[in-house]
């Protein structure tokens, strides 16, 4: 631990030179030694393997198998093989595709390192690349220079640092060369360490390079980024399971059906021709690409919402949050400092607006005056230019129409102290028609006991605004007849007290309105942030996070709690303050353990590891680093937290949809096989014995076409308002419940039954026109059942009409399906006959029919519930 050693004992265990640096020799070897100073890449997959693990789904493979088996036993028959393998290589180039928009977080890290570093070496300045800075190097730092690894401050003049993206702290650190003492210090206020991907905002310093690479703090979150291994989504979870039970079922089933055929007399060839046909029907061979395409649709709408997805699963992911874990700083708050109350002797405490009493006014000057920041107009566009809090006081006189260099122009600039952090004050000198003044601003208890009259009001009123987690900075005056020696001893006292301004970063204005949405829809807000307890307790309550019975805890105090403690209390905590990256990722885990579904946003690299566990990482895209976005699922473009919950109602929407084209496909697919089974059941009695009702090729031709039409239809249904007073889905709820699995079996069962009776009125006159009846009534009844589907409500709801595409779908599948068996060649291909007008009436009332049959059920269960 380097900040708790004296900056001699670091130089001398580093074998280094606090005048003199290394010389190139002992550079040499610590280079052999320690590295460079670079990260570590992880193995990438090549493209190859990538196309092949896409092969792995249990119905992907038992295609494969049945169209290898299929062409080798009868070449004739290459039709079916040929489809079969195009559809499976379609979606293995389409889950490629997506998978190519791989993480790329090393590759941010590495770009967030510094190009070059300032350092000295054999006594002398020079400037060399950052990935040759090495364990022990003197590295000079000054404002606007990024940090390029980890070291000790050994000198500090004035010198800040911005240190947002790795801590979370919202305000430059000042740094100082003094030891400290404690063993255990969040990084935040390890005040004497310098950090790599940093950046240097004010004042100069000098440090001594303690480790590089991947031994420094983003090196050690790079780490966390290797090691992760992302869990699937409960999507691809629940779509994985109903690929195993399917393709469980279908070799089962394929089996038996087999067997009877042999049985029944048929011979090996057309008993396998059978079973083939029986696989293609039980494997809803678009549904893979039909969920890809759903959530493909939804990320192009959730554009147009401010919400890019990166990768698609994603966005049910999100529809399924419990909990949303967020970063305080640019994220529940602007990340823009800003003065919000006032206080002087004459006017007591007030709140900050645009119309202030002269004396505020007067106040807000004398500030301005003491400040390096400044604020410029560009382009229609005000611009903070230097350290956030100066800037935020010279802000708040802008407002009330005071313009920094119209005040400079008044009173001329002649000297200063500037400020260091032992005396916590800075004081300015200027030429005025009075007089000498001298400005000094500073912290209020320093500046209050330098003051000749040192008020009750004013330490009670410092008190009031500290509680309620402001900044607060005190300004006080003295005027001289000439201008004295620049000493703090002599100017820097007997001063008259002005007054004092807090400064806070304000929560956004839109924030508490989404998180009490979130609540109506049963998601907990939980703060993670690396400002102080206080502060973030202060904007947790006014955001209404932090509730009673509730409680804020320090990372310090996180850290004292073993795993199983707080798996255990986690539910009391809301509000998480000086937090390490290793603190989020527990935090997130906790909540996972608990069996939540963990949304996390974030704009730091310090959020990436946590980002990144969740099982939606959500990052800002306006004041979110490289290495935030590229660990996160997707990517807030207005950095705006009710952009989230909007997100969540399109997430919740899909979701839904999604589970409308489960039952619509699997229960239309459950009706071909049973149209098949019963066939082949039926034909153990010889007077029943019908032969087999659809070929393969139909069966490829409805899943692959007629399925799929209304599929993609219904997966743009539009979202129900109501969707957000729903509770989320718990992470272990089967995704047939709540009577989903019935439903599909029963409208399965029905559309089977149907197809069976339109074949065997069909095949009294003749095989073919058997086939080609309940090619047709099978066809048609799917796209009806598509209606049927589209809402829980009766059809004849207001929404029928809401839905173009799914008109749309339902007028192209007619169509397509009148061309394949009516134009010649074509239904030759199908082995299809041309139907009589009252033979094509049969078939299309059988469709039909299932509308009516739906409508009965839909009734009886309203007339159930009430």
């Amino acid at each position: 631990m380097n900040f708790n050693e004296s900056k001699e004992t670091v130089i001398g265990r580093l074998n280094s030179d606090e005048e003199h640096g290394l010389n190139e020799a002992q550079a040499a070897d610590a280079q052999r030694k320690y590295g460079l100073n670079e990260l570590a890449e992880g193995k990438k997959d090549s493209l190859i393997k990538k196309f092949f693990d896409q092969m792995k789904d249990p119905l992907i493979l038992v295609l494969i198998a049945a169209a290898l088996i299929s062409i080798a036993v009868d070449p004739a028959e290459w039709v079916d093989s040929l489809i079969i393998g195009i559809v499976v290589i379609f979606n293995a180039v389409l889950g490629v595709f997506q998978e190519n928009n791989a993480e790329k977080s090393l590759e941010a890290l590495k770009k967030m390192s510094a190009p070059n570093a300032k350092v000295i070496r054999n006594g002398k300045k020079c400037v060399i690349p950052s990935r040759e800075v090495t364990v022990g190097d003197l590295v000079l730092l000054e404002a606007g220079d990024f940090v390029p690894s980890d070291g000790r401050i050994i000198e500090s003049f004035n010198l800040q640092i911005d240190e947002s993206a790795l801590t979370g702290e919202s305000l430059p650190v000042t740094k100082s060369a003094a030891l400290i003492e404690e063993e255990e210090v969040p990084l935040g206020d390890q005040k004497n360490m310098a950090f790599s991907s940093t950046v240097c905002t004010y004042g100069r310093g000098k440090m001594i390079v303690t480790s590089v690479g991947m031994e420094n703090e983003v090196g050690k979150i790079a780490q966390m980024l290797m090691s992760s291994e992302k869990e699937l989504t409960p999507l691809q979870n629940k779509l994985n399971q109903i690929s195993k039970v399917i393709g469980a079922m279908c070799l089962g089933i394929c089996g038996i059906v087999f067997v009877l055929e042999m049985i029944s007399g048929l011979g090996i060839l057309d008993a396998f021709k059978t079973s083939v046909a029986l696989a293609v029907a039980a494997i809803p061979e678009g549904l893979a690409t039909v969920v890809t395409i759903v959530l493909a649709l939804g990320v192009s709408r959730m554009v147009k919402s401010n919400a890019i997805v990166r990768k698609l699963p994603a966005v049910e992911t999100l529809g399924s949050a419990s909990i949303v874990c967020s970063d305080k700083t640019g994220t529940l708050t602007q990340n823009k400092m800003t003065v919000v109350k006032s206080y002087t002797p004459s006017t007591g405490i007030l709140d900050f607006d645009q119309n202030q009493p002269e004396a505020v006014r007067e106040l807000m000057k004398l500030f301005t005056l003491c400040c390096d920041g400044e604020v410029a107009e560009e382009a229609n566009e005000v611009k903070m230019i230097g350290d956030p809090t100066e800037t935020a006081l010279v802000y708040a006189s802008y407002r009330l129409g005071d313009r920094k260099e119209a005040l400079f122009k008044e009173n001329r600039h002649l000297d200063e102290i500037a400020f260091d952090s032992d005396r916590k004050m800075m004081s300015v000198f200027y030429q005025t028609e009075k007089g000498i003044l001298q400005v000094t601003k500073g912290a209020p208890d320093v500046i209050l006991s330098r003051c000749v009259q040192s008020t009750n009001e004013a330490v009670k009123a410092n008190e009031q605004m500290a509680s309620e987690a402001l900044r607060v900075l005190a300004v006080a005056t003295r005027l001289w007849d000439t201008l004295p020696a620049m000493e703090s001893e002599l100017c820097e006292t007997q001063m008259n007290f002005a007054g004092l301004a807090g400064m806070i970063d304000p929560p956004r204005l839109e924030v508490r309105d989404a998180i009490e949405q979130a609540k109506r829809g049963g998601i907990r807000t939980i703060m993670i942030t690396g400002d102080h307890v206080v502060t973030a307790t202060a904007i947790a309550k006014s955001l209404g996070i932090l509730e009673d019975g509730q409680r804020a805890i320090s990372g310090t105090e996180l850290s004292q709690l073993s795993d199983e403690e707080l798996l255990e209390s986690i539910e009391q905590f809301s509000v998480y303050a000086r937090v390490a990256p290793e603190h989020k990722v527990r935090i997130v885990q906790a909540w996972q353990k608990k069996g939540h579904i963990v949304a996390m946003t974030g704009d730091g690299v310090n959020d990436s590891p946590a980002l990144k566990a969740a099982d939606i990482g959500c990052a800002m895209g306006i004041t979110g680093t490289d290495v935030a976005k590229n660990a996160a699922d997707m990517v807030l473009t207005d950095d705006n937290f009710a952009t989230i919950i909007r997100a969540v109602k399109e997430g919740r929407g899909i979701y839904s949809n999604i589970k409308k084209d489960v039952q619509f496909l699997l229960s239309s697919n459950i009706g071909e096989v049973l149209t098949i089974f019963l066939a082949s059941l039926l034909s153990l009695f010889p007077s029943f014995d019908l032969g087999t009702p659809l070929l393969p090729i139909h069966l490829l031709w409805v899943n692959l076409i007629t399925d799929s039409l209304p599929a993609f239809a219904l997966g743009v249904e539009p979202v129900d308002e109501e969707i957000m007073n729903q509770k989320p889905r718990k992470k272990e709820e089967s995704f047939f419940a709540h009577g989903l699995g019935i439903k599909i079996a029963w409208q399965g069962i029905m559309i089977g039954l149907l197809t069976l009776v339109s074949y065997v009125i069909g095949n009294r006159q003749s095989h073919e026109i058997g086939m080609t009846m309940a090619f047709m009534t099978l066809s048609l009844a799917q796209l009806f059942h598509a209606f049927n589907i589209k809402s829980e409500k009766s059809i004849l709801h207001s929404h029928l009409l809401n839905n173009r595409y799914l008109w749309g779908a339902f007028g192209a599948g007619v169509l397509i399906q009148l061309v394949v068996m009516y134009t010649p060649g074509l239904h030759t291909i199908f082995k299809l006959e041309s139907l009589s007008l009252s033979n094509s009436a049969i078939a299309a009332g059988l469709a039909f029919s299932v509308i009516l049959i739906v409508e009965v059920v839909k009734a009886a269960e309203r007339g159930l519930r009430r």
